[in-house]
């Protein structure tokens, strides 16, 4: 008769066995962290493959979640939604091509001038660095001078005309743009009878959980977009205002570049800003860019210390390290888009994964909204020091460690110090 331990059974639990548990713990998490990541590498790589259609339906949640508010609010006022959604794509559909328009016209009439200026600084550039101190070649300095003088001369045509008209004759586009306006309408009109649907293929039993955590998602988007144009507007609107009063060439272009960058937290600021700043420097000189710059950033000040705390709920505010992590994924995955998506992407993700994971959706929503505003769900904190974080405890003394008591005779019951009473 065969032992239990020799049947394919046995046989098969005394192999795992001998694998040591770490190991055997460690093979197990490999392989289903590698089919977790397989998935999201085939979801990424289908998102990028169908950027066509999958950046519309992203900007068009964007649009949905800054015009959805306008659209509910005239529907309680007895407003048919279909008309609520007519009126609110027309006014921001012009506002937006009359803005675009006026920064346009700005920027064609206003490179021409950039670029005597530009020429001019160059030439101060070259005679500072012969003449000043540094009394570099001659040669080398006018040949690198004169080499960025004719780029710029050169490329000023294809900046003013030429590439604004090629741009905007690409059918892709038109494409991107038709499409996303004919999804932002239904988004507006039925986006709750959309998720409903979507939300269908998830089991009966957590159907209802997914289906809150997506509007619980979609409530974080619509915070992050709305206060996120305030935050553009007032930092275009100041840094704007600093450059006209200094006579900053473009100035409109640069404010309309602010609001721009301002939708790509930390990053978009910054570089929006460097960029005002070279040109004052380049055009008007170091006084007036250090001017420039000390505006810059009293903006960016005021922006993140009293705007973003005031205007932004704590779903919204993430810890500054994913945001430039997911900026930086987002760009390197979908370029310009990646990088403007990243953010409200993670946002979003960030609620929905906790209302998933909480106890009841009814209690983190109440968390998300009743919380105090100024204080951030993740905030960026330094750590406090500990003397005795790094010291490793010493073995005892010799005369404090325990006595090690001796052992007890294999044939009696005596114990220690006793041996000389059993002996009588």
């Amino acid at each position: 008769m065969s032992s239990r331990s020799d049947e394919p059974g046995g046989v098969r639990r005394r192999d795992a066995e001998a694998v040591h548990p770490l190991v055997r713990q460690t093979a197990e998490w490999s392989w289903r962290l590698l089919l977790i990541l397989a998935a999201v590498v085939a979801v990424a790589y289908l998102a990028r493959r169908l950027s066509t259609v999958t950046i519309p339906i992203s900007i068009a949640l964007l649009g949905a979640a800054l015009m959805a508010p306008l659209v509910n609010w005239m529907q309680r006022f007895g407003v048919p939604r279909a008309i609520g959604v007519l009126v609110a794509l027309i006014g921001s559909l012009g506002i937006l091509a009359g803005i675009m328009t006026f920064v346009v016209e700005q920027f064609v009439s206003g490179v021409p001038q950039l670029s005597d200026e530009f020429k001019t600084s160059v030439h101060q550039v070259q005679d500072w660095l012969i003449n000043g101190p540094l009394h570099l070649s001659n040669d080398q300095i006018r040949n690198a001078g004169d080499t960025i003088v004719k780029t710029v001369e050169s490329n000023k045509d294809a900046l003013t005309s030429g590439a604004l008209t090629t741009a905007t004759v690409i059918g892709e586009f038109f494409t991107g743009a038709f499409l996303t306006l004919f999804i932002l309408i239904f988004f507006l009109y039925g986006g709750d009878q959309i998720w409903e649907f979507c939300t269908r293929i998830v089991p009966t039993a957590h159907r209802a959980r997914v289906r809150a955590a997506g509007r619980l998602g979609f409530g974080t988007l619509t915070g992050f977009v709305r206060a996120t144009v305030l935050v553009a507007a007032v930092d275009a609107i100041g840094i704007g205002a600093g450059l006209a009063i200094l006579n900053v060439p473009l100035a409109l272009p640069l404010a309309s570049l602010v609001f721009i960058g301002a939708f790509i937290p930390i990053v978009g600021s910054f570089i929006a800003g460097s960029v005002a700043v070279f040109i004052a420097l380049m055009t008007k000189g170091l006084v007036t860019a250090l001017i420039v710059l000390g505006i810059t950033v009293a903006v960016m000040q005021l922006e993140g210390h009293v705007l973003q705390p005031l205007l932004m709920g704590r779903a919204v505010r993430i810890h500054p390290l994913a945001v430039v992590l997911a900026i930086a994924a987002g760009v390197v995955l979908a370029g310009l888009a990646g990088g403007l998506l990243a953010v409200p992407f993670v946002a979003v993700l960030n609620t929905a994964i906790r209302s998933l994971l909480a106890d009841s959706p009814q209690e983190l929503y109440q968390e998300l909204h009743s919380g105090d505003p100024d204080k951030p769900m993740f905030s960026a904190e330094p750590d406090r020091p500990d003397p005795d974080r790094y010291k490793i405890p010493l073995p005892a003394a010799a005369d404090e460690r325990p006595a090690i008591p001796a052992p007890k005779p294999a044939g009696g019951t005596a114990t220690p110090g006793t041996e000389g009473d059993t002996g009588a």
